[in-house]
């Protein structure tokens, strides 16, 4: 034991588990970066596969040629498409794959012996990939400026201050999405299939292919689902598609989904690592 720790006091229960995380999660965002460093190429092989918005753009922007799609008209296209690269370079993960794999291959099993819970150790790696994302994300956030400057925030600081605070809950939420997703491999040979199946229902209730407004009736139900939160509701704060209050009024939805996934992902963590700890895993 170094001086370091001979200065902290003993905490008890969770506050000693919290102190060590606040210790440790520096090392583990760099250790992190280093890893998005030295495996950059795969790294940008998986941002060049987030074309879709772009050619959905191109799609939805001939057909705007001839007039407005409700709100949207060709600039409106625009921005929101940008921003939906943006925020989602800025807030996706891969988790549940890489949970699936670690679980079948028992790699979880070193993880679980660390000092620090392995959902930390995970949040870490996916956090120090941001920096990167930045560096790619930045050609469009300046071309999301220079084509919609007018449009964007509705020059608000209010709705500054929203799509901050949204934009940490929509990373949480589609965090705690993914750990749930990751811990149906304690229960079943893998979690491919669940993950697929969300990543598809994902594509088009979040508003990642089509604007939730150009829905039709379909949008009574992405409204209420829990996908909008994740990419859909950040970017029309961004683009200046949502008053003030109607934004407010969101972020008080997405964090009450962020809390109940949350809660959700935690327990069946918690039920498969017992399952996972019962039979040698």
């Amino acid at each position: 034991m170094n001086a370091a720790d001979d200065a902290v006091p003993p905490l008890p229960g969770a506050a000693v588990e919290i102190a060590r995380v606040v210790r440790a999660f520096p090392t583990l965002l760099r250790i992190g970066v280093a890893e998005v460093v030295a495996y950059r190429a795969e790294f940008l092989v998986w941002i060049l596969t987030t074309n879709m918005p772009l050619v959905m753009l191109a799609l939805w922007h001939a057909v705007a040629a001839d007039g407005p799609v409700g709100r949207f008209d060709q600039t409106q296209f625009t921005a929101y498409y940008l921003g939906v690269l943006a925020v989602r370079l800025a807030t996706s993960n891969w988790m549940a794959w890489q949970m699936s794999m670690e679980i079948r291959d028992g790699t979880l099993s070193t993880k679980l012996l660390r000092p620090i819970h392995p959902l930390f150790g995970y949040a870490a790696d996916h956090l120090s990939a941001i920096p990167m994302r930045v560096l790619v994300v930045s050609p469009i956030v300046v071309a999301l400026f220079v084509t919609s400057w007018s449009r964007l925030l509705r020059h608000d600081a209010h709705l500054t201050l929203i799509l901050i605070a949204s934009l940490v809950g929509a990373w949480l939420l589609v965090f705690f999405s993914m750990v749930l997703l990751g811990s149906i491999a304690f229960f079943v040979d893998s979690a491919m299939g669940p993950f697929e199946l969300w990543i598809g229902v994902h594509a088009i209730f979040s508003g990642y292919l089509i604007p939730l407004e150009i829905l039709g009736r379909v949008r009574v139900l992405a409204d209420v689902l829990p996908f909008r939160f994740m990419l859909a509701f950040p970017v029309e704060t961004l683009v200046g598609l949502l008053s003030p209050g109607d934004a407010l009024r969101q972020l008080a939805a997405q964090w009450l989904y962020v809390i109940l996934t949350g809660w959700l992902s935690l327990r069946v963590w918690r039920a498969g690592v017992r399952r996972y700890s019962a039979f040698g895993g």
